[in-house]
């Protein structure tokens, strides 16, 4: 049985957390404080809400396709609420909006993506990042890794194109680099992301195992599962090389 055909692909969509960024060396320490900041002082809350958005407190390990592995900041902050948090979940949301963007600052990448960005983009691809965090928060760890001026397009849950599995990201990608969804290539690390690659139509969906799926849980919708983004260039016929 042959692989997915690369031929076609122009263009590439990343996911952030966990594709972009090691998850749980990046999100282990965020997903605790903002427990921290749902429990509102009740320290008994706190891994509780952990536990009911899909975070073990003991081990740090986040489930596969959980609430803090998968959702949005207005997601999470219903999902605290239902859990017990006593805050409204709209400031709730405004709070966990604010978090992310800090945690830009403790991000570890899962490579040197200035680099990474800039072979793909001498290869002639057009390159975008789709999250379930807020658009701000990619922006900042775009700039922050030094590949912001390789990206052709940007999309968070707060941009208006809506929120994963929908199709949305992929097919507002696509208006925006004059591209259709069978030319693009998604790559995330959980269902959500394979899911709207699905849905958009795309030409390959590939799952990498730097987030908090695994071979097992993302065999069903990706085309094909690569340890890390590392893997991607070796795949790219060379004629696309600028």
């Amino acid at each position: 049985m042959s692989g997915p055909d690369w031929n076609a692909i122009v263009g590439i969509l990343f996911d952030k957390d966990g594709t972009l960024l090691r998850y749980d060396e990046s999100w282990g320490p965020v997903n605790r404080e903002a427990a921290r900041i749902a429990a509102a002082g009740d320290a008994d809350l706190e891994p509780r809400l952990l536990m009911a958005a899909g975070m073990d407190p003991v081990s740090g390990q986040t489930r596969a396709d959980s609430l803090l592995a998968a959702g949005n900041a207005a997601e999470i902050a219903a999902g605290f609420v239902a859990a017990g948090s006593p805050l409204d979940v709209a400031e709730l949301t405004r709070r966990l909006d604010t978090l992310f963007v800090q945690a830009a600052e403790w991000a570890v990448p899962v490579t040197d993506l200035a680099i990474l960005f800039a072979r793909l983009k001498a290869r002639g691809l057009k390159l975008g990042v789709a999250s379930s965090d807020n658009e701000q928060s990619i922006r900042q760890t775009a700039i922050r890794f030094g590949f912001s001026e390789h990206l052709d397009f940007v999309a968070g849950y707060d941009s208006g194109h809506g929120v994963k599995p929908g199709p949305g990201m992929v097919t507002g990608f696509c208006a925006a680099v004059g591209l259709s969804p069978s030319q693009v290539a998604m790559v995330g690390d959980n269902n959500h992301d394979m899911h709207m690659g699905l849905a958009a139509g795309v030409g390959i969906n590939v799952a990498v195992l730097t987030g908090t799926g695994s071979r097992e849980t993302l065999a069903q919708a990706a085309d094909l599962c690569l340890d890390d983004i590392t893997a991607l260039e070796a795949l790219l016929p060379r004629r696309q090389e600028a």
